[in-house]
């Protein structure tokens, strides 16, 4: 069996592909103004990372989207459907696993760069890339919560252990989301950068990492992740077991009405 592997011959409805000698750019791309995740994308993003590994002509990846957001989370027509239809959210459980595993196990480095807006399933992507570079106008955060949803499709995972508990308890249970700066100063991401400078500074880490002995940098970075992949291990079945619990709720239901209404909701903690 061959080991030449070339993603950009397969089918992307979600994806488009880019080379520059041996650097890979996977961009998000979608008819969604913010890159919202519906079924395609989210069985799209637990087949990519493995695919970004095996490509064979590729060494580094950067991970991008196009548009005016990097990933604003769940459409919330998708999420209509899965409260309507509470199978359809049961079903995906094992993708979801699979983003964050396939993400985490990858050995090449994988550099985000955020060109906008990354929120609940968006930014856990964005934040389990090795390097994060946004443009400081972006805002970041996870507001599961906001819809009624357990924060578990690994936001629960990542945020502790970027920024601490304290502080990720707060911004988990609030949902509140943070500017690309305030999330560089907690050390959430690595840099904030005006948007004209983006693309150089993701271009200046590229190089930095091309100067270096490709097998010593991805061992590095796949020996950096063993703490990170034994979480996941531990969490993730709990995580989007009560996260699928939350998606029954009947406050759930109200809070995805109530934001597609822009109104307040009514909850009644049920």
């Amino acid at each position: 069996m061959s080991t030449q592997y070339d993603i950009t011959t397969d089918k992307w409805e979600r994806f488009a592909f880019t080379r520059d000698g041996r650097v890979l750019t996977a961009a998000i791309t979608s008819d969604h103004p913010v890159n919202g995740v519906d079924e395609q994308m989210h069985t799209e993003l637990a087949l990519v990372f493995n695919c970004l590994q095996r490509d064979s002509e590729s060494d580094i990846i950067i991970l991008t989207a196009r548009g005016r957001a990097f990933c604003a989370g769940g459409d919330f027509d998708w999420f209509e459907e899965q409260i309507n239809h509470p199978e359809r959210f049961r079903a995906i459980g094992w993708d979801a696993k699979q983003i964050v595993t396939t993400l985490l196990n990858m050995e090449k480095p994988i550099i985000c760069r955020m060109n906008g807006a990354a929120a609940g399933l968006g930014a856990t992507i964005a934040l389990l890339c090795d390097i994060i570079i946004a443009d400081e106008t972006a805002k970041i955060g996870d507001p599961h919560v906001k819809v009624g949803l357990v924060a578990g499709d690994g936001g629960a995972l990542i945020w502790p252990q970027l920024i601490g508990f304290a502080k990720a308890k707060e911004l988990l249970m609030t949902g509140d989301l943070l500017s690309a700066r305030e999330a560089e100063r907690l050390g959430l991401i690595n840099y904030a950068v005006p948007a004209a400078e983006l693309d150089a500074k993701v271009a200046e880490l590229v190089a930095k990492l091309q100067a270096n002995p490709k097998w010593a940098v991805r061992w590095t970075k796949t020996t950096a992740n063993i703490p990170l992949r034994a979480l996941a291990a531990q969490l993730m079945d709990a995580s989007i077991g009560w996260e699928s619990v939350s998606n029954y709720l009947d406050d759930r239901r109200e809070a995805v009405a109530a934001f597609k209404e822009k109104r307040a909701p009514k909850l009644t903690g049920d």
